[in-house]
């Protein structure tokens, strides 16, 4: 289905529920997945999902389209999550600069290829989840929305207001670690 942005957009500036119906049906649960995932905590999720949809009511006149509307609708729950997560602190943002090298290195590499078709059970699938909640933040953000709600490196910088390269040093550190944490408990498969 071919969304015309242009169309929802003059459409929400005119107050048209049609439009808005037809960007929250779109965008909606994402959000909440993408909530969820930061925030642990299905009711503060829901929460969000309403705090950036009347964002987008109450500023629909001032987004500019540089980016598009789900963008800017990541942007803004991932401020609203930032701002629940962190008690409202002023959130200072990390030039890729700082990016501090921890120098992580996985001490334990599986061979993926080796694990049955049989692990990606319910059991594989909450460990999967833990260790995705297991992520720091800003790494879980970056992984959720680049590599789980599949936005191009381009949209993630944009939504997350951060470098193209903080997303890429981020995104490996968020799978280098997922892979570290998750080679242990695949391991005995590996072995087989």
């Amino acid at each position: 289905m071919v969304v015309d942005e242009a169309a929802l957009l003059t459409g929400l500036r005119q107050r048209d529920p049609a439009a808005l119906s037809a960007i929250f049906e779109q965008n909606a649960d994402r959000i909440y997945r993408l909530a969820v995932g930061l925030l642990h905590d299905e009711q503060q999720a829901d929460g969000v999902v309403q705090n950036t949809f009347l964002s987008l009511i109450t500023h629909a006149e001032t987004f500019e389209g540089r980016s598009s509307i789900a963008t800017w609708l990541y942007r803004v729950a991932h401020n609203e999550c930032l701002g629940r997560m962190r008690g409202n602190q002023r959130i200072a943002e990390m030039a890729v600069d700082d990016e501090p090298d921890d120098g992580f290195m996985p001490s334990c590499l599986v061979d993926w290829d080796a694990v049955p078709e049989t692990s990606n059970s319910h059991e594989a699938s909450e460990e999967m989840a833990r260790a995705i909640n297991s992520l720091k933040p800003e790494l879980r953000i970056v992984f959720l929305i680049r590599d789980v709600e599949e936005l191009s490196t381009d949209e993630t910088a944009q939504a997350l207001g951060i470098s193209v390269g903080a997303v890429r040093v981020r995104l490996h550190r968020a799978r280098l670690a997922l892979r570290e944490k998750l080679a242990s408990y695949f391991a005995e498969w590996a072995e087989r």
